[in-house]
């Protein structure tokens, strides 16, 4: 299959390029960004050997119509869209957090109840709770938000005793993340999807927040089916989920959890087909909207030439 495994562009007024587990992003001058979604695939904070077709596209679309539903919340920074899998934006600098909301009991933190705790980056949880029960009231869950390696829980103590966010701004940050949640569990509903958790990122750009990155996507978020969904809490079954989740549990099936010294079971061209296939399958139930597969060609230089003209756009 024809997929974005890694881009090495080189744009005019290029200063910096940072490659993430999932993007590639590019920093041209002094105010822009370009974010490139490639199809790479990441558990556990661990990238996955083999990219999965048409996830970076599905990730850059959905972002992309979510951030425009929230812009009335607060600024986001999305200047332009030029190609199913890229997002031109401004510069801001990140907190150094990652805003975790949660309305269920679900992945990590089920994980961790099921260990035996009650309390999750500060929040106290009720004794009797199944996997995936929604909560008494949405939870923040922050976690640190790391260069390399794993991303560390934290809790709204620890983040303002270490000084890594003001009062004032984490403050806000809390406000907005759980109006972001209010939004999506909003927008959700109208697909006949839950929202069970999602995270949200932020940053500074003269001297006000705004959301970047991307927001309610499976790759940040966890959905479920609201049909079947007190059926199936009431026979204690799986719930049927849209998100990533599922590549962890086959993971987790085969010895897999990105710990030292595990190695990543083998990817047959049928599991890739497969995390391929619910990508697309939750892009079409989140949004409403067919899923519109690229034509044949060189995607790089499909990339390449949308992004450098809406860049020459920016600047004339």
């Amino acid at each position: 299959m024809n997929t974005i495994k890694e881009t090495n562009f080189h744009f005019e007024g290029q200063r910096a390029f940072y490659r993430g587990k999932v993007r590639d992003v590019y920093t041209i001058g002094e105010t822009y960004l370009v974010m490139v979604a490639s199809d790479r695939i990441s558990a556990f904070d661990v990238v996955l050997p083999k990219a999965i077709p048409y996830k970076g596209q599905v990730l850059n679309q959905i972002a992309a119509k979510f951030l425009k539903a929230t812009e009335d919340i607060l600024p986001n920074w999305v200047i332009a869209v030029p190609d199913p899998c890229v997002t031109i934006g401004y510069q801001c600098q990140p907190f150094k957090v990652e805003m975790v909301i949660r309305g269920y009991l679900a992945g990590h933190a089920w994980r961790e109840y099921q260990a035996g705790k009650r309390e999750i980056c500060g929040e106290q949880l009720p004794d009797g709770l199944r996997e995936n029960d929604r909560l008494p009231q949405p939870i923040i869950t922050p976690t640190t938000k790391a260069a390399e390696g794993h991303d560390e829980d934290i809790s709204r103590s620890d983040i303002l005793e270490h000084g890594l966010v003001s009062v004032d701004d984490y403050t806000q940050l809390e406000t907005y993340t759980k109006a972001l949640y209010a939004r999506g569990v909003e927008l959700a509903a109208k697909r006949g999807l839950i929202l069970a958790d999602t995270k949200y990122e932020f940053g500074k750009r003269n001297g006000e927040i705004y959301l970047i990155d991307e927001i309610h996507t499976p790759d940040s978020s966890r959905y479920f089916y609201a049909d079947s969904f007190e059926r199936l809490q009431e026979e204690g079954k799986p719930q049927r989920q849209l998100s990533k989740e599922f590549v962890r549990k086959w993971l987790i099936e085969n010895g897999f959890q990105g710990k030292e010294g595990e190695l990543v079971p083998e990817m047959t061209d049928e599991i890739v087909s497969s995390i391929s296939e619910r990508y697309i399958e939750l892009f079409e139930h989140i949004t409403g909207e067919r899923f519109v597969y690229p034509e044949h060609g060189d995607l790089l230089h499909r990339i390449a030439e949308n992004t450098k003209a809406a860049l020459q756009q920016l600047d004339g």
